[in-house]
């Protein structure tokens, strides 16, 4: 479980469509720039193609790695997430425990595979420390996780 790659349907939507804009689009574009290079001769003194060449790299290694998520992702349904737990696909709203924290508003996360993760945007990896606190756990409940601010308390106060 450690190691599994937990993907929602949203993220495996949008790391498909990275997917066909690599392998399709982009791809066409680097080749069109490496035959432009290779063109202009002597490729040892030939910055455009050795920044080419480079940049082939990074896409084709992009382009194995979304590969490699697809093929071996846990797609979590939305339609099938229990949600009387915290799990992957969950909405989980919390509140920080303490004197100071008392004041502040709920917060809403999105429980996501790391892959997915976007703290900004409320999506939370069940792999950070906030989100393995929450993991299996039930509403009413306290949790403490160790953040790097140090430790923090947090209320569940709904799963949906």
């Amino acid at each position: 479980m450690a190691n599994d790659i937990f993907l929602t349907a949203e993220g495996t939507v949008k790391i498909k469509a990275e997917l066909a804009e690599l392998t399709g689009p982009a791809r066409l574009a680097l080749s069109k720039r490496l035959r432009s290079a290779i063109q202009m001769g002597d490729l040892s003194e030939n910055a455009d193609y050795h920044k080419a060449k480079e940049d082939q790299g990074f896409l084709e290694g992009r382009i194995q790695e979304l590969e490699y998520i697809l093929h071996n992702a846990i797609v979590v349904e939305e339609n099938s997430i229990s949600k009387d737990r915290v799990s992957v696909g969950t909405r989980v709203t919390i509140q920080p425990v303490g004197l100071r924290e008392e004041d502040s508003p709920p917060e809403i996360y999105y429980m996501v595979g790391a892959k997915e993760a976007d703290p900004r945007n409320g999506k939370i990896s069940n792999e950070s420390p906030i989100g393995r606190a929450l993991l299996d756990h039930r509403v009413g409940e306290v949790v403490e996780a160790e953040t790097p601010g140090g430790k923090i308390e947090l209320k569940i106060l709904k799963i949906e």
